[in-house]
């Protein structure tokens, strides 16, 4: 009973974040547009990014407040910044309101040159892939809850499982609206990550493309423009790599204290700013080696030396960091909630 009014209590929450989101995006939208780009709509937009910031914090759960924090508080701020000076995905082109809204909340991003569908093609569906998604994730907790004893040698491996699975449907998720409600082609989430060449191609081109992309427009341009005049153009791209690494890192790490609300310990920040640094060492020896032709490794080698980097750094870093704060107790503690939730409305309505 008391697990059921806890989960009741983080809907309402949920409710009422959602409702102050749609009012401050509603200002945006019809106040702050017509203030002049740059340092005046930046100030007006100010309140709207602060708050944003801090409601998140009224959901305590894993399952609603991860997402929604990562949306609202990263992504939605973030885009709001590029919007006080006419850039990223709310500026251009001019948005009706309920694109506008949607754009703001969700990461996803419209084909411009949608193709058209050939006999016999299937494309992506986020409402089934969700429910695919969905349904993996909730067979892998329900075998791991019932059966932890035979898994604690494979933990991390656990982890790396539900963490692909579960990115997959929240952005399939984040995608339905947008579909269902915008009848658009929608530009697919990931781009088959593990068959990554190279930790360019793996955090450029294949993982998480919609937050690679407002990473790119709100720390790499920025940086690497500055470093253009600096350093000159040939290296001006090793500052800018770092310093979004650097920026994620720390998003990261907001997200962790949202999830454990301990005191950060910095092993996700560190895990990023690792990756950075070994992502300019792979810019350095291409520019040095590979554009001379005198080194290049085989796509065979170098697929499976990339994934191996990223999954050693992260249960050495990351992961640890979430089994020290238990979050894998609450997770399976939020799915016996849930589910004694969904029981309860069961029953309520016989």
């Amino acid at each position: 009973m008391c697990e059921a009014k806890e989960m009741e209590g983080e809907l309402k929450n949920f409710i009422r974040l959602c409702v102050l989101t749609i009012a401050f995006l509603l200002y945006s939208y019809f106040i702050a547009a017509k203030i002049p780009k740059g340092l005046l709509r930046l100030i007006s937009l100010l309140p709207v990014i602060t708050l944003l910031s801090i409601l998140p914090f009224d959901l305590n759960s894993l399952h609603i407040g991860f997402p929604t924090w990562c949306f609202v508080a990263w992504l939605a701020n973030f885009k709001l910044l590029l919007f006080a000076f006419d850039q990223g995905p709310l500026s251009v082109p001019k948005h009706d309101l309920l694109r506008f809204i949607l754009m703001a909340c969700f990461p996803f991003k419209i084909k411009q040159n949608p193709s058209p569908k050939k006999p016999f093609e299937t494309k992506t569906n986020p409402t089934l892939e969700a429910a695919t998604r969905a349904t993996i994730l909730w067979t892998a907790v329900y075998t791991y809850k019932n059966y932890e004893h035979y898994f604690h040698k494979h933990v991390l491996f656990i982890y790396f499982f539900y963490t692909y699975h579960a990115l997959q449907l929240l952005l399939a998720l984040a995608a339905t609206p947008a579909q269902l409600l915008l009848g658009v082609e929608l530009e697919p989430q990931f781009n088959a990550p593990l068959f990554s060449t190279s930790l360019q191609d793996f955090w450029g081109h294949r993982w998480n493309l919609r937050v690679s992309e407002i990473l790119r427009a709100t720390a790499y341009i920025p940086v690497h423009r500055i470093s253009t005049r600096i350093i000159g153009p040939r290296w001006a791209s090793l500052p800018g790599v770092f310093l979004t690494f650097l920026v994620s890192g720390l998003m990261h790490e907001l997200l962790v204290y949202h999830m454990t609300r301990e005191r950060p310990t910095w092993e996700m920040t560190w895990f990023f700013i690792l990756q950075g640094v070994f992502v300019d060492m792979e810019i350095v020896l291409k520019k040095k080696l590979v554009a001379t032709n005198q080194f290049r490794l085989h796509k065979a080698i170098s697929g499976p030396l990339t994934l191996a980097n990223i999954a050693l750094i992260a249960g050495w870093l990351s992961y640890t960091q979430a089994l020290r704060n238990g979050i894998d107790e609450k997770l399976i503690k939020e799915f016996n909630m849930f589910m004694q939730f969904l029981k309860g409305m069961a029953i309520s309505k016989r």
